[in-house]
């Protein structure tokens, strides 16, 4: 059975618990009843061992140290209401004007100043036919970080037997509201025995991307990717032609549609793979870009650039104001749902 114990206390003195799913293969997956963080992930390499392969804390206070949160990278958090980027902080949605936290230079990131990473999420363990599960919830009022309507969030964590991450999200909601749900972990899949990613082989199933301005919103113009250094139709090492994209890559591909495996990715050193499968049509490639060595995590790892990479399913940034791109509003009567699963294995 799954298992909880305390994960410390947050800044205002609240206790937040850890949760831990295990299967049979001994992979284990930890996450916290704080922004719903995936905390850590044991899966198995090409001989065997178990190694950590996502980066995070040891306990709660790593995630809300003012070092973490200058710097606020969200490891493994849960991301709403609106994962990625929305223009400037506004939106008009049924001809009322809408107006966000500017978080991130003159655009609003991640749901806010005090987004879905940084509550406190309702959990409940239990079992499923696919394995053990955690099922988290979060209440988010109407006007929360100027959002309308009173939303309803769940996300249910689940631990397959084959060696696979499963998130399944659904939400309702009483207003319509924009509604982007994503999670933010950062992947090494070399458990900390290199200190980038760079070396890691990348593959996704998108022939375009979202072209962006200088402060990463989306043109509108969906790219091709054929001859470019966002080609991964074919495997490339995340390091190959990364600094021909400048800042790295930190951008939205169009998945094709049709396709379950949407990305692949495979590290030489340790042999193991990760499938990522989704139904959404976009997914963020985001490479550790500014994670600066200013973050110790679990077994005193210092996280430099490049340290982890981000696989973040999703819809496109800023939809809410572009017209043209999958609609993002979640109305009454409707229920948002969405699955991702990160299927591990091994290459020898």
């Amino acid at each position: 059975m799954p298992t909880a114990t305390s994960f410390g206390h947050t800044t205002d003195g609240i206790e937040v618990q850890l949760f831990t799913l295990r299967n049979a293969r001994g992979a284990i997956a930890t996450i916290s009843s704080y922004g719903g963080t995936l905390t850590s992930l044991l899966m198995p390499d090409k001989t065997g061992q178990l190694g950590d392969v996502v980066l995070g804390f040891d306990e709660v206070s790593g995630y809300q140290s003012p070092a973490f949160r200058k710097s606020n990278p969200y490891f493994g958090a849960l991301i709403g209401r609106y994962g990625n980027r929305i223009a400037k902080g506004r939106f008009t949605l049924d001809g009322q004007d809408y107006g966000l936290a500017t978080n991130n230079g003159p655009n609003a990131l991640h749901g806010g100043t005090l987004g879905f990473d940084q509550r406190i999420w309702q959990a409940a363990l239990g079992t499923s036919a696919a394995g053990e599960t955690l099922t988290l919830t979060y209440h988010s009022p109407d006007g929360e970080e100027g959002y309308p309507g009173n939303l309803t969030v769940t996300v249910v964590y689940t631990l397959t037997a084959d060696n696979a991450l499963r998130l399944d999200y659904s939400a309702t909601t009483d207003q319509a509201t924009p509604l982007n749900l994503t999670n933010h972990a950062y992947f090494n899949l070399s458990h900390g025995t290199s200190k980038d990613i760079l070396s890691h082989e990348i593959t996704l199933a998108a022939d375009r991307y979202t072209v962006v301005d200088d402060t990463l919103i989306p043109t509108g113009e969906l790219r091709s990717v054929a001859g470019t250094p966002f080609d991964f139709t074919m495997p490339h090492a995340i390091g190959e032609r990364i600094a021909q994209v400048p800042g790295g890559y930190d951008h939205n591909f169009v998945l094709n549609e049709g396709l379950r495996v949407t990305a692949s990715v495979y590290d030489p050193a340790s042999g193991r793979t990760m499938a990522v499968m989704t139904d959404q049509p976009g997914i963020q490639l985001y490479t550790g870009n500014f994670l600066d060595g200013s973050l110790t995590g679990k077994n005193g790892t210092v996280y430099g650039q490049h340290a982890g990479f981000c696989l973040e399913t999703q819809h496109f940034p800023d939809s809410p104001n572009q017209p043209d791109f999958p609609t993002t509003i979640l109305r009454p009567g409707e229920t948002f749902r969405s699955g991702t699963v990160y299927q591990f294995g091994v290459r020898h």
